[in-house]
């Protein structure tokens, strides 16, 4: 599968200008959990038919429990309630850009895996090129000290999240490891929702149209690419990869939302790209 850090890129990236258009019709918690009851739902009928294996042991049940928590609910639910309480989707994005550099700090602690001092260059230059973009093009507009803190919150939320996956993960059928993860999400999203939100939706053409490609472009097949890349491949060089989010998201919002990339956008978008080649080849 060597397309599959390209599909994953492009899907994940597209997500943001889809959240921004899915979070305007609803309340990011109720929207989030709304997107997992859907995907159970598609989810559901699948596993009935194909009855693939489930976890073995409860480590692995508790394994994957905690990976859905953490990226599903912890992430996505501090990502989409940053936007909601005053944070541009620049901001969000380049906050949560930093996680590669923690998910390298953390993993010579962990593990056998080291970071070798061109992979740290490679980091720096995708975030310093993701930076470019993220000021040449969506600029950098003051937030809330609630929406930088819930962006903080989903950064060490992925982080901890692809560090799980990679010492704890154990390659399990994509459809049982997403119906596990997504109902974790539902039962922890759904109460915090009921709690700080007023939950309220408009089922417009709109949001019919983002919750289609997040249940079925994000929750089942990017979050199943990214576990199988976590699995494949250093979590570093996994990581990495998100360098290119900022960049990518803001060609696609250019392409869907008429955004205009500026000069030093695009400057930032090729100084990402040499910093993820550099951070993610093989030495």
């Amino acid at each position: 599968m060597r397309l599959a850090p390209a599909i994953f890129l492009l899907l994940w990236a597209g997500g943001y200008t889809v959240a921004k258009i899915g979070i305007g019709d609803a309340d990011p918690l109720t929207l989030l959990s709304t997107r997992f009851a859907l995907a159970l739902a598609v989810l559901l009928p699948v596993w009935l038919v194909l009855r693939p294996a489930l976890p073995k042991t409860l480590t692995q049940w508790r394994d994957i429990a905690i990976v859905g928590f953490l990226m599903q609910t912890v992430y996505f639910g501090s990502a989409w309630s940053a936007l909601e309480h005053g944070a541009s989707a620049g901001t969000v994005a380049l906050i949560t850009c930093l996680h590669p550099i923690i998910v390298a700090l953390a993993m010579p602690l962990i593990s056998s895996e080291r970071v070798s001092v061109s992979r740290w260059l490679g980091l720096l230059l995708g975030l310093g090129g993701a930076a470019l973009v993220l000021y040449g093009n969506l600029g950098m507009q003051p937030v809330t000290l609630i929406g930088v803190a819930l962006s903080f919150l989903a950064l060490f939320a992925f982080s901890g999240a692809t560090l799980w996956e990679k010492t704890h993960g154990v390659a399990h059928h994509p459809v049982s490891s997403n119906l596990v993860q997504y109902s974790v999400g539902l039962l922890t999203a759904l109460p915090f929702a009921y709690l700080l939100e007023p939950m309220q939706i408009a089922f417009t053409p709109a949001l019919m149209w983002a919750l289609a490609y997040l249940v079925l472009c994000n929750s089942l097949v990017a979050i199943s690419l990214l576990l199988w890349l976590i699995r494949r491949g250093e979590a570093t060089r996994v990581s990495a990869l998100f360098f290119l989010v900022p960049p990518m998201s803001a060609v696609i919002a250019w392409l869907v939302l008429n955004e205009v990339m500026t000069l030093l956008a695009w400057l930032g978008m090729a100084l990402a790209a040499a910093g993820v080649w550099l951070a993610t080849r093989r030495v």
